[in-house]
């Protein structure tokens, strides 16, 4: 991502985008399809500027407009952009760097501003080491196969093995059907390692659910 080496670099006042089940990731691409008269407004704020928004779920309290936000969400930026004949925008945000959501602005414009710090997360603008000795890669890609397989989708078991792990990783925390409260401890895993175990017991843990969707205690 240009210009973005430390977390110094990046805006430390950013317009979010609450939205319950869907997180973003450093690097992860998550489609979106915007029609809130609000969020139209900030996504023609953003393309005028730096062109950042900051993905975040809620949680429970505060008002229906305005409900509490978790304390971590991810940075990121407008990499496509298109409008249709109904005026909706159609856009792909690419994650930079999480962020420990702070103080919320009495901002003007009619979407939610918040002053985030990135410090916990700086490591997000670096790559990560994809064979760390901590990762139990046969153990991830068995789970996974059990996971697909339930679900009676293909998965072809030496691509499992051999991708790497960071782009595969990402991709499957973003895109399964996981609660928002899954999704958001993915979210804040710190590291590759620990984003691949959580995953890892969340795949084993559906696979141990009865047929009658009655899940079984993980020893």
């Amino acid at each position: 991502m240009p210009g973005y080496r430390r977390a110094a670099d990046l805006p430390q006042i950013i317009p979010i985008f609450p939205l319950d089940g869907a997180v973003l990731l450093p690097v992860g691409e998550l489609p979106l399809q915007i029609f809130e008269p609000r969020y139209l407004n900030m996504v023609d704020d953003a393309m005028a500027g730096d062109r950042v928004i900051g993905m975040i779920q809620t949680r429970a309290g505060g008002e229906r407009v305005r409900p509490n936000l978790v304390h971590v969400g991810c940075l990121g930026r407008i990499t496509s952009f298109a409008e249709t004949s109904d005026g909706r925008y159609l856009i792909t945000l690419t994650g930079i760097c999480r962020f420990a959501a702070g103080e919320e602005l009495s901002a003007r414009t009619p979407y939610r501003q918040l002053r985030v710090d990135y410090t916990r997360f700086e490591g997000d603008l670096s790559p990560e080491d994809d064979d760390a000795p901590d990762m139990d890669r046969v153990r991830f890609a068995r789970a996974l196969k059990r996971y697909l397989n339930r679900r009676e989708l293909d998965v072809d078991d030496e691509t499992a093995m051999s991708a790497p792990m960071a782009p595969l990783v990402t991709s499957l925390a973003m895109g399964l059907p996981f609660e928002p409260s899954e999704k958001q401890a993915l979210l804040e895993a710190l590291t590759l390692a620990e984003r691949v175990r959580s995953l890892t017991a969340l795949l084993e843990i559906d696979a141990l659910e009865d047929d009658d969707g009655a899940p079984h205690s993980v020893q």
